[in-house]
């Protein structure tokens, strides 16, 4: 494990299981059919499966064609948060939140590059993709929590139906379409 990754793990405290699912079936529950919320959930459910494809790839070919796809799903995702959701939160007074949001997309989108640079049948891999999935997890576990949750309450109706027009332009912007 490299400094940058005992650095991430240091400051990423895993979460149980169950506090992930409790925290994924609380953000269900507030989430609107349509809604930026609902969006962002079901890209969290694509990223997560396609972290699986990549670690169950039967052969290295295999394996960097999925991982280019986790990596074009990470990085269509961040882009519209990014552009979206995180300026939302810091001009309805959560710009710690924000920034935090940032830096940890930020830091991965640098660990999942740096898989290129490793064999994709070797230990190494599968080491630093299970470090990378860890703090996506991570990340994700802390917007599904409090970070969305908090920003869908203090937008408004409003508010909220504009950012869900937004997200879908900026993944649409991304994807070409949906990040199917």
């Amino acid at each position: 494990m490299g400094i940058v990754d005992k650095v991430i793990a240091a400051v990423t405290p895993p979460e149980s299981e169950k506090s992930r699912r409790e925290a994924r079936e609380k953000a269900l529950g507030l989430a609107t059919p349509g809604s930026w919320l609902a969006q962002v959930l079901d890209h969290h459910m694509q990223i997560e499966a396609a972290f699986e494809q990549v670690r169950m790839a039967a052969d290295p070919g295999g394996r960097r064609a999925a991982q280019q796809r986790l990596a074009t799903l990470l990085t269509g995702h961040s882009m519209a948060e990014e552009a979206v959701l995180y300026p939302a939160m810091a001009l309805n007074g959560e710009k710690t939140s924000s920034e935090a949001a940032y830096v940890e997309q930020s830091a991965a989108k640098v660990q999942i590059a740096a898989l290129d640079d490793l064999d994709p049948t070797s230990q190494d891999y599968l080491d630093k993709l299970e470090h990378v999935r860890g703090a996506v997890a991570h990340h994700v576990y802390e917007e599904e929590d409090s970070r969305f949750p908090t920003l869908l309450e203090k937008a408004g109706v409003e508010k909220n139906e504009m950012l869900a027009m937004r997200y879908r332009e900026e993944c649409e912007r991304y994807f070409g379409d949906a990040p199917d």
